[in-house]
């Protein structure tokens, strides 16, 4: 049986579920790459020039993880879903900079999905990702309604039910063990916003939200708001949205906001301009409704010691805060 790799990394946390039911429908098997690790780290930071941000050497590690494993590596260039809005280059140009510094990797899949270019460019490129698996365009077609219905019920799932994306693909495929809340009755509540690949891998961002729940926090995130939600709350507080992950930060960030939550945690890269861009909106949106914020920038170097000393020295300051509005 063909084999595909899906790189465990950057946009799989927002539509693995689509791609993998696109490819089963199609008679492919699904390769995933492990959870990020030291190893995985390593080799894409050696691939990588100094200035390439960190989620980007963390999909190279990841690819390299999948070499001798599949026939294929999907790897598609996601440039607009719409709205007039697009996304960062580094996502936009991930397959040709794969393809140059991993020469030995197998042939990379890389659909263009750009949908301000109208519905049959998206549709060709679509059926020539098909081809490769099958000349039947009516079986693509299908299996392209299929994937899309996939996506959709997994995001509802996670608005839904109030769950994160890991626990979300857990409970759909068993492919991860994460707890679905804490043990004890939370002391607080708080938002963890920023992009799905930063916030869910754990390895990176130094087990962020177990380390909460141990810490008797509930955690929320941006996933576990309906998109229409996070749509109106970016326009409230920036207008009109320019990049596709404004939602992550400036959508979910004013959403909390509005509903209170106890503090917020902005996780962010190093280094990353659209980042910085949109944190500043929020800080001044959390000071003028006195909600605590914490802006954690992470790279490689970022050591778990002293994410751990700011974390543990916000949630002091939001449980005096607490006891002083008492």
């Amino acid at each position: 049986m063909i084999k595909v790799g899906i790189p465990r990394a950057l946009t799989y946390y927002q539509y693995y579920p689509g791609w993998k039911t696109f490819f089963e429908k199609l008679g492919v098997e699904v390769v995933v790459s492990p959870l990020t690790n030291k190893v995985i780290l390593n080799s894409g930071v050696s691939r990588a020039v100094a200035d390439t941000c960190l989620p980007v050497k963390i999909l190279f590690g990841h690819v390299i993880s999948l070499i001798d494993k599949c026939d294929f590596i999907f790897v598609p260039a996601i440039t607009s879903l719409g709205g007039r809005t697009y996304n960062c280059s580094k996502i936009i140009g991930l397959p040709n900079m794969a393809r140059a510094l991993i020469p030995e990797c197998p042939i990379i899949l890389d659909p263009e999905i750009d949908i301000e270019k109208g519905r049959y460019y998206l549709y060709r490129n679509i059926y020539k990702l098909g081809r490769y698996f099958t000349s039947n365009p009516f079986k693509i077609k299908k299996t392209v309604e299929y994937a899309w219905e996939s996506n959709l019920a997994y995001r509802e799932e996670m608005s839904c039910k109030k769950i994160t994306s890991i626990q979300a693909i857990n409970r759909i495929y068993g492919e991860n063990s994460t707890p679905d809340s804490i043990l004890d009755p939370a002391e607080m509540t708080v938002a963890v916003i920023g992009h799905p690949y930063v916030i869910y891998d754990d390895y990176i961002n130094h087990n962020l939200i177990s380390r909460l729940r141990s810490m008797r926090v509930k955690v929320l995130v941006p996933e576990m708001v309906a998109e229409d939600m996070l749509d109106a709350a970016t326009r409230r507080l920036a207008g009109e949205a320019h990049w596709s992950f404004e939602n992550d930060i400036i959508g979910a960030g004013e959403y909390y906001l509005e509903q209170k939550v106890d503090g917020i945690v902005n996780l962010s890269v190093f280094g990353c301009g659209p980042d910085s861009m949109m944190v500043s909106f929020l800080q001044h949106r959390a000071k003028e409704l006195g909600t605590p914020f914490l802006p954690l920038s992470i790279d490689e170097h970022s050591s778990e010691g002293a994410l751990l000393t700011r974390l543990e020295a916000f949630l002091d300051m939001v449980k005096r805060r607490e006891k002083v509005c008492v």
